[in-house]
This record gives structure tokens, C-alpha cells and sequence, in this order.
């Protein structure tokens, strides 16, 4: 079952210039429009909900993919009765990267980007049920993060269609009509004494060009890859983990070229394979999209050689806004996950993370498993042959009145298996955090954010061996068997935002 957006690539997406905007209306409420925008572009979707599953069909792999966390924003139309109608050209010349405003009360209320189109009646019944004489809404779109606003729409309507004051149904706006009018899709400066237009639902600005977080994930799940006999070429999503750990470290979003040759060609040479030659100028200026950009290099000149990069001193990277998006745990998270189960497959994945320096996303703590990495000196111990390792570093600060509380509530017994560990004197167990505290999770040192385990089961847990479905069942990672019900403590309110952070790091997010 075909999705238009699964498989594109990002040179096949519009750029900036291209994009067209989709005339949206909201509908009525008879017809169920604000109560059908509040549920399936508002809320979302959630895909695993068995309500949908099985309407979902072919269609679940594909838009599992566009939606790595698990949650899709759909609209969709009805089939119109005349093909070459405006409504059935609209439909038909809308393209994934286009832009939708929605229409409501002679305002527009809503934008956001096609990321895929696809026709499923089963579906769009589950969600939207029927019209009062049994028409479906099958042409859906699937929409990246939706950004609320008001705008009054009288402007760009009578500069489209003249004096009419209502958007009357589905209309396409071509792209150079939409440069020539982005002016007109604006919220209203206001006037002294009046109140001011409220502020988008999220944070992202309302700017037809602001970089979504769905936009960024799926130019990372079509990357346009040379396929080799063995698989992908891997210059391209090397290149875009190493740069996602440059962001995670605190490093220059932008490499220079020196750097980059260096530490890129070194990545090549280990994991691009036999038969892939070892050319990092190619990744370099190759990325060059609504998500990477080139300095000191004209985008006309599509293959310079390294001695061009060298003396022009270009340097490449995220452009501002995908790596701001990449500075938040949970993105880079997703971004991790989704570059290295779709492009590393054949590849060992624990070690291209640890070498591009995303080691710490192996476990929930964050903690590698080679001690010591980083600034460390070795000596010859006084006592013995046995090398000793100083290490020098920053670990973060753990509240011990958390941890003695959260131990006092499960009496030392493990959330897991219910088994006190009994030592010499009294029980031993140990406090750990679910969404990790230090580099790269980020997470609070709270107790909404923290589980009493015995020693084995915090190993487990933190090295994604184990994790807690929505239900509260402990599944093993590997082939998602029920091993045990989570003990939970009526003072003791666990926060599933941390337990579905947990579940994404082991791939278990939908």
C-alpha cells in the first residue's frame, strides 16, 4: 500500500521556493470539524492504540517511520465528484513538504507540513467515522508538529479570489503565488488598547520556515544514499550521528573542513566498508539541504575537492534551527535510534555509537561501558602489575533524601521482581533513575523519575535489556514477553513521560 513520502528523498522534497500552500477548511461542527481537528491534529494518534491497528494495514510500517514516537496528526477529504474539480486538483497536486493552513470562522487557525500523503478509508473511519450519507474521509495526509496561531484570512482570500469572504472548499495555492503573499498569513500587530493575538500552542514560532521536529526526523529517515552491494552507503548517516555528537557535547554546529576530513575519513575507513572509498568530501557538501548547510563554498559548485574546501576554509553542519531542535534530549534520542536501526543494520551498531562518540545512548543511564573514557591517566599500580586508570570528570549530584526515600517506600524489595536482596545486616537494593540524570538523557533528579530495583535488575534496565509497557508490564527488549508486573506504591507516582523515554531508547516507543 503506497504512501507518497516513505522512500523520498530530501532532494525530492520542495525546497523553500517550492513550497505550495494547501487551503484547509476545518469544516463545521455538524460535520464534526473542531471536534475532528481536536482529535487527530490537536491530540494525535497514538498508532499502537488497538482501536486502529488493524485498519492501519500496510500502512503501519511506513507511518511508524514517519512517526518515530509513536503518535501521528492525520486530516483528510472526501473523494470529490469531479476529478478536475478544484477540490480533486487540489488533492491531486499537493505534494509532501507543502504547507497546510487551516481555515476556520474567516480566520486561519493552524499550519503545518504534509510529510506524507495515502488513501485508507478503514482508517479514516476509525477515526472520523462517516458523513450523515456515508462518505469517508480516505485521502489523508499525515502532518509534522502542528503550530496554533489566528490570522485573519479576508487578505489572502481577496487576494486569491476577490471579494468572496469565506474559504468555500479545498484550494492549492501555487508556490509563487504563496511567496508573492506570505504577508498576508500573518498574525495582526495589536493596537493600543486591545488585546493581543494568543501566542502558538507550542514554542516553535509560527514562520512558514520554521524547522519542525517531524520535518527533521523524516529528512533523516529518507536520506538519498548510494545502495552498495552490502547495503546504504554509510557516508551520509555517519556524517549526521558524528554531528549529532558534536550538538550533544557542546561543540560548533558548523565542522571545519580540516576537522571533519580528519575525524569523518577516520569513521569511513573503519565502517564504510570494503568496497566504499574513503571520501568525506562527499558527505560534506552532499548533505547540503533544508537541514545542513555549507559555508565558504558557492551551493552551484555540488562536488569541490578537499583542496577547495581546504583553501576557501569551509565548514559544514545543522543548520541553527535543527540543531536547536537536536539540543533536546528526547530528539536527539529519536534522531539516534532512527539513523542507526535504518541505516546500521548491518553494521554493529554498539560500536559505530561508541566510536562517532554516542556511546551514551546504549543505556538508559547514559554510562558507557568502557570506564574511564575521556580524560584519564594510566599508572603502574605501587601494589601490582595491574594498570590503575585517575580519572577526571563531572558526574552529576544525586539527592540521597530521594534515594533513601524511595527505598523506605519499597522496603529494599525491586520494583521488577518483588525479590528482597538480604545481606549481612538488613536488605540491599539500589535507586535507579529511569530517564538518566547525567549526558545525554538529561533527565530530573526526581522521584517521579526513579525506581527501587535489586542490583541485576538495575543492570538489565539501564542496559535496555528490559522495559515497562503503558500497562505497567515488565517486557524483556528482545521479544517483548511479559516477565513481570511492575510493584508500584501509592505515594510513590512514577511519570510515564520518563518510562516512554525509556521505552523509545529501547525501540519500544509505538
Amino acid at each position: 500500500m503506497k504512501i507518497d513520502g516513505v522512500g523520498q528523498s530530501e532532494a525530492e522534497i520542495p525546497g523553500a521556493d517550492e513550497v505550495q500552500w494547501l487551503l484547509q477548511p476545518r469544516g463545521t461542527a455538524r460535520l464534526g470539524g473542531p471536534k475532528h481537528f481536536r482529535h487527530s491534529v490537536r491530540e494525535g494518534i497514538r498508532l499502537s492504540d488497538p482501536k486502529y491497528v488493524e485498519a492501519l494495514g500496510g500502512h503501519a510500517d511506513a507511518l511508524s517511520e514517519i512517526f518515530p514516537d509513536g503518535v501521528a496528526r492525520f486530516w483528510g477529504a472526501i473523494t470529490p465528484k469531479k476529478a478536475n474539480s478544484e477540490k480533486g486538483v487540489a488533492l491531486r497536486d499537493s505534494r509532501v513538504g507543502d504547507e497546510v493552513l487551516f481555515y476556520g470562522e474567516k480566520k486561519f487557525i493552524a499550519r503545518a507540513t504534509i510529510l506524507a500523503k495515502f488513501r485508507n478509508p478503514a482508517l479514516a473511519e476509525k477515526i472520523w467515522g462517516t458523513t450523515d450519507d456515508g462518505a469517508i474521509w480516505e485521502h489523508m495526509i499525515a502532518l509534522g508538529d502542528v503550530v496554533e496561531f489566528e490570522a485573519d484570512a479576508m487578505p489572502l482570500l481577496a487576494a486569491i479570489d476577490g471579494p468572496d469572504d469565506k474559504l468555500w472548499g479545498l484550494k492549492l495555492v501555487s508556490a509563487r503565488e504563496r511567496a508573492r503573499l506570505l504577508d498576508k498569513v500573518a498574525p495582526p500587530s495589536p493596537t493600543p488598547g486591545t488585546a493581543s493575538v494568543p501566542a502558538p500552542r507550542k514554542s516553535e514560532s509560527a514562520s512558514p520556515a520554521t524547522l519542525e521536529r517531524q520535518a527533521l526526523l523524516h529528512a533523516f529517515s529518507t536520506l538519498r544514499t548510494h545502495t552498495r552491494p552490502g547495503g546504504p552507503s554509510l557516508h551520509k548517516p555517519l556524517t549526521l550521528l558524528w554531528s549529532i555528537a558534536r550538538i550533544e557535547a557542546g561543540e560548533d554546529r558548523l565542522a571545519s573542513w580540516d576537522v571533519f576530513e580528519r575525524e569523518v575519513g577516520g569513521l569511513l575507513a573503519e565502517f564504510g566498508g570494503s568496497d566504499s572509498q574513503v571520501t568525506p568530501h562527499y558527505p560534506f557538501t552532499r548533505l547540503r539541504s533544508r537541514i545542513w548547510e555549507v559555508e565558504g563554498v558557492l551551493d552551484s559548485v555540488e562536488d569541490p575537492s578537499p583542496t577547495v574546501l581546504r583553501e576557501s576554509g569551509a565548514k559544514a553542519g545543522f543548520v541553527v534551527e535543527a540543531a536547536q531542535l537536536l539540543r533536546k534530549a528526547r530528539v536527539r534520542a529519536e534522531a539516534v535510534k532512527l539513523l542507526s536501526r535504518k541505516y546500521f543494520e548491518a553494521a554493529d551498531r554498539p560500536l559505530v555509537l561508541e566510536r562517532v562518540g554516542l556511546g551514551g545512548h546504549l543505556s538508559a543511564s547514559g554510562q558507557t561501558e568502557t570506564p574511564g573514557r575521556g580524560d584519564t591517566t594510566e599508572n603502574e599500580g605501587a601494589a601490582g602489575p595491574v594498570k590503575r586508570q585517575r580519572v577526571s570528570g563531572m558526574r552529576p549530584e544525586r539527592d540521597v533524601d530521594l534515594v533513601r526515600q524511595v527505598k523506605e517506600w519499597h522496603e529494599d524489595t525491586c520494583q521488577i521482581c518483588s525479590e528482597p536482596l538480604e545481606v549481612l545486616v538488613g536488605y540491599y537494593s539500589e535507586a535507579a533513575h529511569i530517564q538518566g540524570i547525567g549526558s545525554p538523557h538529561e533527565g530530573p533528579d526526581v522521584l517521579g523519575n526513579m525506581l527501587c530495583l535489586c542490583p541485576n535488575h538495575h543492570k538489565q534496565f539501564d542496559r535496555l535489556a528490559v522495559y515497562i509497557d503503558p500497562a505497567w508490564k515488565v517486557r524483556r527488549t528482545g521479544d517483548d514477553e511479559v516477565l513481570f508486573e511492575l510493584r508500584r506504591h501509592p505515594k510513590h507516582h512514577i511519570a510515564e513521560k520518563y518510562v516512554e523515554y525509556h521505552r523509545l531508547l529501547c525501540g519500544k516507543d509505538a
